[in-house]
């Protein structure tokens, strides 16, 4: 048990969050709001780190990143404030990025906090995206849901 305790002692000191983005890390800035080969004119937008960390496992996306700390529940009493909402808003005020990407859960508060996030940022010049809801790789219509095939019916596109 000791060594589990000197290495949980050790990241409670050494791990800290990024104060541009909110990632966790042991640098301030974190590794990849410092990584100079990063898309500064994209930003993906995450509820927690461990979303952001499931798009950088995916090796899909290159720009940056912004984490919330969580959304919007009325019923958990988290409201605007309590998000780092403002601290995207003061980010996108310095004008090279052009796309905010809003990668919210499919859930109602995910829905709902990505839906507020948006009319936020509307008045700026900035693209506001999200990603696709639909059918997963590899997925078969009998096991999936009537949401999921709701939004996937709805974000139908033309055939290649």
């Amino acid at each position: 048990m000791l060594p589990l305790i000197e290495a949980m002692t050790a990241a409670v000191h050494q791990v800290q969050s990024c104060s541009i983005c909110g990632n966790l890390g042991g640098n301030d800035p974190c590794e990849i709001c410092s990584d100079p080969l990063r898309d500064r004119t994209t930003i993906c937008l995450v509820e927690d780190v461990a979303d952001l960390w499931a798009l950088e496992r995916s090796h899909a996306f290159r720009g940056l990143y912004h984490v919330l700390g969580g959304t919007l529940s009325a019923l958990e009493g988290v409201r605007p404030t309590d998000l780092r909402i403002d601290q995207l808003i003061d980010r996108l005020k310095e004008g090279s990025v052009k796309e905010v990407i809003l990668a919210l859960n499919a859930t109602v508060e995910g829905q709902t906090t990505a839906h507020y996030v948006a009319e936020r940022l509307a008045p700026s010049a900035v693209a506001i995206t999200k990603l696709a809801h639909g059918l997963p790789v590899g997925g078969e219509l009998d096991y999936l849901d009537d949401g999921t095939l709701t939004a996937a019916l709805n974000a139908r596109r033309k055939s290649a």
